[in-house]
């Protein structure tokens, strides 16, 4: 791929397809059942279709931010599997974040279901599964 925009536009969007499928089949192995556009759309009072289209504009912009401004910082750090593990557990970190201040803003989160330990632990994971996937995608070449 020719630019950190093509590859980031391409990559962030695969990337979160793939975290989405992930997160999805994880519950078949005991972990609650995760969807976060259903999530975003919940929240919102939106059909799940405009889930979907921010919970992929969300991993689109991520994927930018790897490419503009962390990808000199951790590129040093390792292979792209390493890079993808420091990028996805950072998302990991913001994302709960910004999930605590919009349940402040809106009223309060969504009710989940099963063990919040497991929920984080899956959704760490499947962040993880997010950033390894950007890093594959996300090269220096310009």
């Amino acid at each position: 791929m020719e630019t950190k925009i093509k590859q980031s536009l391409i990559g962030g969007v695969v990337a979160t397809i793939v975290m989405s499928v992930f997160m999805f089949l994880i519950s078949f192995i005991g972990f609650p059942k995760m969807n976060p556009p259903a999530m975003l759309s919940g929240m919102m009072g939106m059909p799940v279709f405009v889930g979907w289209f921010i919970h992929l504009m969300i991993g689109v912009i991520f994927a930018l931010a790897y490419a503009y401004f962390l990808f000199n910082l951790v590129k040093k750090a390792g292979g792209k599997v390493v890079r993808g593990l420091i990028f996805g557990v950072a998302v990991f970190i913001f994302a709960q974040i910004m999930f605590a201040l919009m349940g402040a803003v809106m009223g309060g989160m969504p009710p989940q279901e099963g063990s919040m330990v497991l929920l984080m632990i899956a959704s760490l994971l499947g962040h993880v599964v997010y950033g390894i996937v950007v890093a594959a995608f996300v090269t220096e070449k310009e």
